[in-house]
């Protein structure tokens, strides 16, 4: 594959699990949020009515820190398909905050950094800055 391939390809992968943690911080949000509303406005008690704010307090800090877990990886997926400057860095920021996500956000993330620490991704998006270096296998290696 070719350098632009992977970087398309990369793009694609932190797209897909950003969507994919969307939906499951969305639903979760949902659930748990209309388990607060409900206690909120299904019971006279005070008691309830405080167990109900808290789910929704609770639930707004899980919607917060899914975003700033979730929009990193969007933008660098974005940012990589596009092949946009400072690409590289979102990229790398995305793809490590997929790696805490098993195991479809760890396979995303480590091809990811492989990609964009390697080599090519290196050349890719530094240009000529980073000389290729690529050292040819000794003669008969191949037979020990």
């Amino acid at each position: 594959m070719t350098p632009k391939e992977h970087n398309r390809l990369v793009g694609i992968f932190l797209m897909v699990h950003a969507a994919l943690q969307a939906v499951v911080v969305g639903l979760i949000c949902l659930i748990y949020g209309g388990i607060g509303v409900g206690l909120m406005l299904g019971s006279p008690k005070g008691e309830d009515q405080a167990v109900g704010i808290g789910f929704i307090v609770a639930i707004a800090v899980v919607g917060v820190f899914g975003l700033a877990f979730l929009l990193p990886q969007l933008i660098g997926g974005w940012r990589l398909y596009k092949e946009r400057p400072n690409a590289r860095i979102w990229g790398i920021v995305g793809s490590i905050l997929a790696s805490l996500s098993f195991p479809l956000g760890t396979a995303a993330g480590v091809y990811g950094m492989w990609f964009l620490f390697g080599d090519d991704g290196k050349r890719f998006y530094l240009g000529n800055a980073v000389p290729y270096q690529q050292i040819p296998p000794t003669p008969g290696s191949w037979q020990q």
